[in-house]
């Protein structure tokens, strides 16, 4: 891995967690507020890189202003990280050896983020993944790879959350399935419920039916796949470079 690439690993994973950390945090605004000030950076700094005025970043933080969603959290997140780029890195890279001691536990495989949504269908066809069951499909804004074994075992349900980086909207690839259950059951128990679920090394008919009902009880669109993993995420990371225009 080049530099330039592990730096970009390592802006991408503190974005995971900057944005999560907002997002599934009970106040936000304060949460937003928590970050910036982590980062040494003013109200005026952000609302000037993103061209709006220092008293709507002042309403997010106070509450003043209802919570803001995802693209807002992920256009505020950006912001920090490339107003500290611009200064040199610093607090960037004293996160480094903090992201580094939680993903000890190597249950996330990987993690993408869009810019542009990708459809459910788009997905399929990418990944040569059958749909067990369709749910309600919604625009997916990234996916997650996580090793289904290490994070039923090693995650509490909060941090099973975490793993949802900066929207719910996003695909959960399951790897190291043996019927599908597991995760469903996982997914079963925490509030949050991802846009889709794929199941990864398992064909549509090995998929335990119990599975299938637990995806339509929460309506989630269910996938199953066989195609080798690591092609996976090379496939679906080229989709945002190469397929976003479409």
């Amino acid at each position: 891995m080049t530099s330039n690439d592990s730096s970009e690993n390592l802006r991408n994973r503190l974005a995971e967690k900057m944005a999560g950390d907002i997002t599934l945090s009970e106040k936000p605004g304060e949460s937003l507020k928590k970050w910036r000030l982590n980062f040494e950076i003013s109200q005026t700094d952000i609302a000037n890189y993103l061209k709006v005025s220092p008293s709507v970043i002042s309403d997010y933080e106070s509450g003043r202003r209802k919570s803001p969603g995802t693209l807002i959290i992920r256009k505020i997140v950006e912001s920090l990280l490339e107003i500290d780029i611009e200064r040199g890195g610093k607090k960037i890279h004293t996160y480094e050896s903090i992201l580094n001691a939680e993903n000890s536990s190597k249950s996330i495989y990987s993690t993408y983020e869009y810019t542009l949504p990708i459809q459910l269908a788009k997905l399929v066809n990418l990944i040569e993944g059958d749909i067990v069951y369709k749910g309600i499909e919604k625009p997916l804004y990234g996916f997650s790879v996580v090793d289904s074994q290490r994070a039923i075992l090693e995650l509490s349900s909060h941090e099973f959350q975490k793993l949802y980086g900066w929207s719910t909207d996003r695909a959960m690839i399951f790897t190291k399935v043996t019927t599908g259950k597991s995760p469903l059951v996982a997914i079963r128990v925490t509030n949050l419920k991802p846009g889709a679920v794929v199941l990864h090394g398992l064909r549509k008919e090995e998929v335990e039916p119990v599975a299938v009902k637990m995806a339509e009880v929460d309506r989630i669109p269910l996938v199953a796949t066989t195609m080798d993993l690591d092609q996976i995420v090379q496939l679906l990371k080229k989709y945002s470079q190469y397929y976003a225009r479409e």
